[in-house]
């Protein structure tokens, strides 16, 4: 399948009303079906206006985070009207790209036996 890779370029702590801006998306990906979303965090970055972000040990807010997601065209282009209605300033990257999946669905799992051993009838310890 023939799509786009989208992907969002922000900080941990970039807020889309009540929510990072990672949560929001991540919902409205949800609200809309769309499957298939990254969230990656890095360790530093310079964003598009210059400024250096980085992740320290006591504040991990400025950590610079991607959200990847690999959508249709039509998908692709609802996102970024949904991020757009939001005022939410971002940067991001489109690119076209060819997506499917392989191979078959992994078989369900067995559940796991736990094997509780007893005494024979009859035997006490003493």
């Amino acid at each position: 399948m023939n799509g786009y890779q989208l992907t969002f370029y922000t900080e941990r702590n970039r807020k889309c009303g009540h929510l990072t801006f990672c949560e929001w998306l991540l919902q409205e990906v949800r609200k809309r079906d769309i499957r298939g979303a990254t969230v990656i965090s890095a360790a530093e970055g310079i964003g598009h206006a210059g400024a250096h972000h980085a992740a320290h040990i006591l504040k991990l807010a400025d950590q610079p985070v991607q959200v990847i997601l690999a959508v249709t065209e039509h998908e692709a282009d609802e996102i970024l009207e949904v991020v757009r209605a939001a005022n939410v300033h971002v940067f991001y990257t489109r690119a076209p790209i060819e997506f499917g999946l392989l191979g078959e669905d992994a078989p369900p799992k067995k559940a796991k036996t736990f094997f509780r051993f007893h005494r024979p009838t009859g035997t006490q310890s003493k």
